[in-house]
């Protein structure tokens, strides 16, 4: 069990209890950027570098709303948060569509170099949304040109939600996690690289079948988010950004926020969690298999028309290691 920590900054509650944080670095480069917004190496080495923090992940985009900003509005930005974030409290902080810090493929990688130096070490993926194929293979081909390859790649689906999305992106924008995660497996693959890079796959997952399914298209690991808030109590009341969600867990009203009980809730987060993947490895065992990395997409079936079914193999055919490299 990971924590990744979103664009919002490593926050002291993050830390307190001792768990393994994903440190998720965004466009506005919170907890880690100088007055102007820019990337900031020195406060980001400082975090970077704590015991709990196992891995840094660069976010490109996500699926609830790639090419998209994102705006925290001055009424949630209390004096705690804006420490959290290096920003100013009280104020609309703007989060761009796009980094500052590289602007194409190779400048990219160049900064996940940077970042593993000044952390340590320790693995540095990023998240995209797939969007333009060819952007994406572009940065396969930097990387075989370079040389500086990521640790983990995570794929978010264009399914992937957030109260503070606009609808039409939500609902319209993105690849769907499934072709997005054959797509980026296949293409690693296809340009054998997939053997040093992890794959990550978010967008729905709630269940121990969705994990196989995931699993069986190219994933190493699962995030799940939507979930999680479930757990925790969401109604999907959808008023994340304007601080009145009603379950207190998206708003810094304390007349609101005191409706979550964290003791309570915390349980309930982990009962899901245990109960989840305890459920996954009873579905690998009757599917006799012994590991769940024996898992291959022959194993799970589509239902593809009224009257017929194929495996996930005869839909998204695998293809060759190294096939691109010819």
């Amino acid at each position: 069990f990971a924590h990744n920590t979103g664009e919002g900054g490593l926050s002291p509650y993050h830390l307190e209890n001792g768990g393994d944080i994903i440190w998720q670095i965004g466009t506005a480069y919170f907890g880690c950027r100088t007055k102007d917004g820019q990337f900031c190496p020195d406060t980001f080495k400082i975090d970077a570098q704590r015991e709990q923090v196992k891995m840094i992940e660069i976010k490109l985009s996500q699926g609830a709303k790639p090419g998209h900003g994102g705006v925290l509005p001055g009424i949630k930005n209390t004096e705690e948060i804006a420490k959290i974030r290096h920003v100013k409290p009280h104020v609309d902080v703007l989060s761009p569509p796009s980094h500052s810090a590289f602007t194409n493929p190779t400048e990219m990688l160049k900064l996940i170099q940077q970042l593993r130096l000044l952390s340590g070490g320790k693995p540095i993926g990023f998240k995209l949304c797939v969007g333009k194929k060819e952007e994406f293979i572009d940065i396969c081909k930097a990387m075989i040109t370079t040389g500086i390859k990521p640790d983990f790649i995570t794929v978010d689906g264009g399914e992937g939600g957030t109260g503070a999305a606009p609808v039409e992106f939500t609902n319209s924008i993105g690849m769907p996690l499934r072709e997005g995660l054959v797509f980026v497996h296949d293409t690693l693959v296809g340009y054998d690289l997939k053997e040093e890079i992890k794959i990550i796959a978010s967008g729905k997952i709630f269940s121990g079948f969705h994990m196989i399914r995931a699993k069986a298209l190219g994933a190493d690991l699962c995030n799940s988010a939507r979930a999680m808030l479930l757990s925790l109590g969401c109604i999907q009341a959808r008023e994340c950004n304007i601080n009145t969600c009603p379950t207190g867990i998206a708003t810094q009203n304390k007349s609101l926020s005191k409706g979550l009980v964290v003791n309570e809730k915390a349980q309930r987060v982990a009962n899901f969690h245990e109960e989840t993947i305890q459920s996954f490895l009873e579905m690998i065992a009757a599917a006799g298999l012994s590991s769940h990395d024996k898992i291959e997409r022959k194993h799970v079936n589509r239902r593809v028309g009224m009257h017929s079914i194929a495996k996930y193999n005869e839909i998204f055919p695998e293809i060759e290691k190294g096939v691109y490299l010819k």
